[in-house]
C-alpha cells in the first residue's frame, strides 16, 4: 500500500548549490521575474504531490475535498480543482472563487457560522450543499428557497459532545459558535424532512493541525459512532458524511510529520463497517493546510543590519503585515520560529545568531527570533517555509500602509 513521504519542513524545496529553488527556479531569479517584494510562491509541483499521496492512501474508500479558506489565491485553485473530488467555502467571495475556478457546484459545500442571508441566496443560486449551522439558519435558507423557488441542498454541521485532542485548533465538543449540538439534531433532522429542503448529508469537524495519528484515529472512531446513531433512524443512508481533515503539518522543531498510514487503515475498516451495516453514503475528508501549506514560501529582503547591545537585527522588507501566523500572534501562545532560511545561501554554515524583523512600528514584527542562519548580507533573500496555508490572505496586510506582497504559483 502507498505511503506518503515523510519529508521535514524544508526537505519538499530542492537546493542547487547556494540556491533555494522554487519548481526549479532559483529565489533570486524568481524575485527578478516578479519585479516585487516580498511575495508569496506555491510550487505546484508540491500540491500534486501531496494530493496524489493522499490520493493513493484514501482514493478508494473516501472523497477529498479542498478546503478553500487554506489558500483562495485563484490561479492556486484552478489548479487544484481537477486534482480533488470537491471545495469546501466559507464565504460567499470563495464561492465565486470556486466557481471561476471550475470545480462542479454539486460537489461544493458551504460551512461557517453568520451566513447573511445574501450568502444563502447566492448558495441557492449555484445550487451548492449549505452546511446549516443553526435552527435560524436553516429557517433562513427554507424561507429563501421558497420565495426564489429554488431548491436547498443542506448537510446538518454536528457539534460533537468529543474533540479533536491534541489539535492545534479544537473546533468540536463543549459549547460551540460551530454547528449544532449532537443532542438536538434529531430534531433538525425531522424539520428538514417537514420543509422543501433536502438533507444531503452531515458535516463533524472536530479539531485541525495534528500530529498525532492515534488522536485523529480516535476522533474518526467517535464521528463514526455518532453518524450511526444520528442516521439510524433514516429510511436510505444519506449521500454524504463530511468527516473534516485535522491532518496537521509540522512548523517547529520537534514537530514530526503525522503518520497516515495506520490513520488510513483504521479509515478504511470504518467505512466498510458503516457500508455493510447502513449503506452506500460516501465520505468526505476536508483538507486544506495538508495539502498547501508546506507548498509555500514566503520570501523578503534584507534591507539594513544593525547590533544593538550585543543582539544583530536584520532588517527586511516584509513581516508581520504580510505573515500574521509567523510572526506568532495568530494563534501560538509562546512564540516559535518557522523555518527559515537565506535562500541564497543554502550552502553556508548557520553560524551566526540573528533576529529578524520588519518594517513595523511594533515589537511584534519578528521574522526570526534568535535563529542561527548563515553571514547575512544586504540584498539577501529570507524565505519563511510552511507558508502555503493562512497566509496572504490571514494578514493584515493594510497594517501601517506598506506595500502588499505579491502571490505567485510557479
Amino acid at each position: 500500500m502507498a505511503t506518503l513521504p515523510t519529508h521535514t519542513a524544508m526537505n519538499y524545496f530542492v537546493t542547487e548549490g547556494s540556491q533555494l529553488l522554487v519548481n526549479g527556479i532559483s529565489v533570486d531569479r524568481l524575485a527578478a521575474r516578479i519585479g516585487h517584494s516580498p511575495f508569496y510562491a506555491y510550487d505546484r509541483s508540491i500540491i500534486k504531490n501531496k494530493v496524489e499521496g493522499l490520493k493513493c492512501l484514501f482514493g478508494d474508500f473516501t472523497k477529498l475535498h479542498y478546503a478553500v479558506k487554506a489558500n483562495p489565491m485563484p490561479s492556486l485553485l484552478s489548479y487544484i480543482a481537477p486534482m480533488v473530488d470537491g471545495f469546501d467555502i466559507a464565504s460567499g467571495k470563495e464561492l465565486t472563487a470556486a466557481l471561476n475556478a471550475g470545480m462542479n457546484p454539486n460537489v461544493i459545500s458551504f460551512a461557517g457560522p453568520a451566513k447573511s442571508e445574501q450568502e444563502l441566496a447566492m448558495a441557492l443560486a449555484a445550487g451548492i450543499t449549505v452546511n446549516i449551522e443553526s435552527e435560524l439558519e436553516l429557517k433562513r435558507l427554507i424561507g429563501l428557497a421558497e420565495k426564489s423557488n429554488r431548491p436547498a441542498k443542506v448537510a446538518i454541521r454536528v457539534n460533537p459532545n468529543f474533540e479533536l485532542k491534541a489539535s492545534g485548533m479544537k473546533m468540536g465538543g463543549g459549547s460551540q459558535q460551530f454547528g449544532i449540538d449532537a443532542e438536538r439534531v434529531p430534531g433538525v433532522i425531522n424539520a428538514i424532512a417537514k420543509s422543501s429542503a433536502q438533507l444531503v448529508g452531515l458535516h463533524i469537524f472536530t479539531g485541525s493541525q495534528n500530529l498525532r495519528a492515534e488522536a485523529v484515529i480516535e476522533a474518526h472512531n467517535n464521528i463514526f459512532a455518532l453518524a450511526r446513531d444520528l442516521t439510524c433512524e433514516l429510511s436510505s443512508p444519506l449521500p454524504h458524511i463530511n468527516i473534516g481533515g485535522g491532518f496537521g503539518i509540522p512548523y517547529f522543531p520537534g514537530d514530526t510529520p503525522i503518520n497516515l498510514q495506520p490513520v488510513a487503515d483504521n479509515l478504511r475498516q470504518l467505512v466498510e463497517s458503516y457500508h455493510a451495516d447502513i449503506g452506500a453514503t460516501e465520505f468526505v475528508l476536508e483538507l486544506g493546510r495538508y495539502l498547501v501549506g508546506e507548498s509555500g514560501l514566503y520570501v523578503c529582503q534584507v534591507t539594513d543590519i544593525k547590533e544593538s547591545r550585543g543582539e544583530t537585527f536584520v532588517m527586511v522588507n516584509g513581516g508581520m503585515h504580510h505573515h500574521l501566523a509567523n510572526s506568532g500572534n495568530f494563534g501560538q501562545v509562546i512564540r516559535k520560529n518557522y523555518p527559515v532560511a537565506v535562500a541564497n545561501k543554502m550552502d553556508q554554515a548557520a553560524e551566526h545568531k540573528v533576529t529578524i524583523v520588519g518594517p513595523l512600528c511594533t515589537p511584534l514584527d519578528i521574522v526570526a527570533k534568535n535563529m542561527m542562519l548563515p553571514k547575512i548580507e544586504l540584498g539577501d533573500w529570507i524565505a519563511v517555509y510552511q507558508s502555503g496555508a493562512y497566509g496572504f490572505t490571514a494578514s493584515p496586510k493594510d497594517f501601517l500602509s506598506h506595500p502588499a506582497p505579491i502571490e505567485v504559483l510557479v
